[in-house]
């Protein structure tokens, strides 16, 4: 009972960020999970099975508030759907040995893909670009899927860091649309596991305490996209999903002692600089925002 309560709370956590980010529920979840000694496959067929609700909850949040596009929904889940199917069959068939270290380190680039992207990249859309076409989400959707079953996660920081730094589509519309496309990816991925595994290969009792914390989280975050600077969201989480599973490479390579001090040690101090750097670029960003509205004031007293 304790470790449901537990996973709830992740749940929680984890749809928080990810509706407020449009990504990390399944790489926060799945780092989580298998932290506490879960299989792999067993972790991300859970979690994925878990999504098949919140990402519906997210989902009906996100359109209430006007952040989906559904154009780009459909040209992005259904080939990340197909991705997901074959993700899962890949991993189901990886042995137990492999499995963990390989979902590990995939986490483990995904979260220096999100701390980088978030901390340096632009996540502002440029005006007067065309609008994405499905020959470019098309292969975002079958990469971004296929990644996201064979991680235990990987939907949102392959698919929307990629289509914030277009800068082709607003971000709010970016985020609550790639939470809702995630429903077809979690389903076909879900169905691949049930599939590979069969029902054995689920705990039921983990998705449903995953599912439930999502659920509470949904609509606050759906509210959250508006107000959080994702910049430095993504810089707090990417570097939490990096630490965390490299500890899990360094007990699966038995490194131990001052080597895996140096690398804890070294995680932290990028980490920290990361977030600082964030922060500073957000003030620099509202400062200049607050001198442009004030320019445009006078421009307008003086033309009145």
């Amino acid at each position: 009972m304790r470790k449901l309560i537990v996973l709830g709370i992740v749940g929680f956590a984890a749809q928080l960020i990810d509706g407020a980010l449009g990504m990390a529920y399944g790489v926060t979840s799945s780092t989580l999970m298998l932290s506490t000694g879960l299989a792999p496959v067993v972790a991300s067929a859970s979690v994925h099975l878990a999504e098949v609700g919140t990402t519906v909850a997210s989902g009906v949040a996100h359109m209430r508030f006007g952040n989906v596009d559904w154009t780009m929904v459909r040209r992005l889940g259904v080939p990340g759907a197909v991705g997901g199917f074959l993700g899962a069959t890949v991993l189901g068939s990886v042995s137990t040995e492999w499995a963990a270290p390989l979902m590990a380190g995939l986490l483990c680039l995904l979260g220096v893909y999100v701390l980088v992207r978030f901390t340096l990249g632009s996540i502002r859309p440029v005006a007067g670009k065309p609008p994405l076409r499905a020959r470019f989400l098309t292969p975002l959707g079958l990469v971004a899927g296929f990644v996201d079953a064979t991680g235990g996660g990987g939907w949102g920081p392959v698919a929307t860091p990629t289509l914030l730094v277009s800068g082709r589509v607003e971000p709010r519309k970016v985020i609550g649309s790639v939470d809702t496309s995630e429903f077809l990816v979690a389903s076909a991925a879900s169905i691949g596991f049930l599939i590979t595994l069969g029902r054995q290969g689920v705990n039921l009792g983990y998705a449903l305490a995953l599912f439930a914390g999502g659920l509470v989280a949904a609509p606050i975050a759906a509210y959250l996209v508006r107000v959080i600077p994702p910049k430095l969201l993504g810089s707090l989480v990417g570097g939490f999903i990096v630490l965390v599973n490299v500890r899990t490479l360094l007990r699966e390579f038995e490194v131990v002692g001052g080597p895996a001090t140096a690398a804890y040690l070294s995680i932290l101090a990028i980490w920290v600089a990361a977030i600082a750097w964030s922060v500073r670029s957000l003030r620099l960003e509202q400062a200049a925002d607050a001198e442009a509205e004030a320019e445009a004031e006078l421009v307008a007293v003086v033309a009145g």
